[in-house]
């Protein structure tokens, strides 16, 4: 196969040696075990004086980053690599990397898809049962002994048979679809375009689907693209009696705007496995009752886990025998 034309000339072809490999960030044991056995990978100092130091000796021996979909390559490290060649996300998700530069500069980039697919929608479902039934805010309640001193707990929302719009009828968007249609649920959608065959109703922006939901959940990839999507006007079609469940990515919801939504009583509730600026969540998020709060924990199954770990590998195997990925992007 013919390597793609990047700026100053072209990459080897697939029969030339490849490597070596770095590593940045943490990553699944397996993953990083491999890595260091199979590979001799190189791993990226996290200490900015060691990076660069790090840099000034390696970066140009770099042809494979391994990373996760969160952490990334972004312009500036890339631009510092100049034999890159790929990048291996552990995730499905690969908004940490600067996509439009890596397409520019002929850099091929591989995810984890369908692997995490049940998981997050599992994922998603808990979030849709317990923030309309207040699961989380209830075990509090009994382990605070106020069950005993206050009496029965507030009634709260039924989750069957609800109007649910998707935002982002994708692999993830279709599992959460399915699940909750086995609840009795009526189910509407958001994508760039409509999805054919789909069998649910389409609306044509964020607003407007919002405007005709009980429940609006958030499944759309992550990126510059999605940035605030969600944001004041969508949370306000939404509106005082309506829900809102995220477990795409935190820059996807205008974090701002629904704190606000929820302090002022504009949006009932909120179910959240991501959040703007990982591991921080807004103090204001943590007080509210109303609110369940997840560690970005959609895809952490043992099983899930393993599955994307072998699939990275994978990827990175076929790249570095000849320069295909087994899942790329784009």
């Amino acid at each position: 196969m013919t390597e793609p034309t990047r700026p100053g000339g072209t990459v080897p072809q697939s029969t030339a040696p490849r490597g070596p490999v770095l590593q940045i960030g943490a990553l699944h044991p397996l993953v990083e075990e491999t890595l260091a056995a199979d590979h001799s990978a190189l791993r990226l100092p996290a200490d900015a004086r060691d990076r660069e130091d790090f840099l000034d000796r390696h970066a140009g021996e770099v042809r494979v980053a391994v990373c996760s979909g969160r952490t990334g390559v972004d312009r500036e490290l890339m631009g510092r690599l100049p034999r890159l060649e790929a990048v291996v996300h552990f995730g499905v998700g690969y908004d940490g990397t600067d996509a439009a530069e890596a397409a520019a500069r002929g850099i091929r980039m591989s995810n984890t898809p369908d692997v995490l697919t049940d998981a997050v929608a599992d994922t998603a479902l808990a979030l849709y049962l317990d923030v309309l039934r207040r699961f989380s805010a209830a075990d509090r309640f009994v382990r605070r002994g106020e069950w005993e001193t206050t009496g029965d707990y507030p009634l709260t929302e039924h989750a069957s048979g609800r109007r649910v719009g998707i935002l982002g009828l994708g692999r993830i968007g279709r599992a959460v679809a399915h699940r909750l249609t086995a609840l009795g649920c009526e189910i509407h959608y958001h994508n760039r375009r409509p999805v054919p065959g789909a069998g649910h109703r389409y609306h044509g922006s964020p607003a407007e689907l919002a405007a005709a939901v009980d429940v609006l959940v958030v499944a759309v990839p992550g990126g510059p693209d999605s940035t605030a999507l969600v944001d004041a006007a969508v949370l306000d079609a939404l509106g005082p009696q309506g829900f809102l469940v995220n477990v795409a990515r935190g820059t996807v919801v205008d974090e701002t705007a629904l704190v606000a939504a929820l302090e002022e009583g504009r949006l009932a509730g909120a179910g959240l496995d991501v959040h703007r600026a990982e591991p921080h969540v807004p103090p204001a998020l943590r007080r509210l009752e109303n609110v369940v709060l997840l560690p970005h924990v959609g895809s952490a199954t043992v099983q899930t886990r393993r599955a994307m770990a072998e699939l990275t590998l994978r990827n990175l195997r076929s790249w570095l025998a000849d320069g295909t990925l087994v899942t790329p992007v784009g």
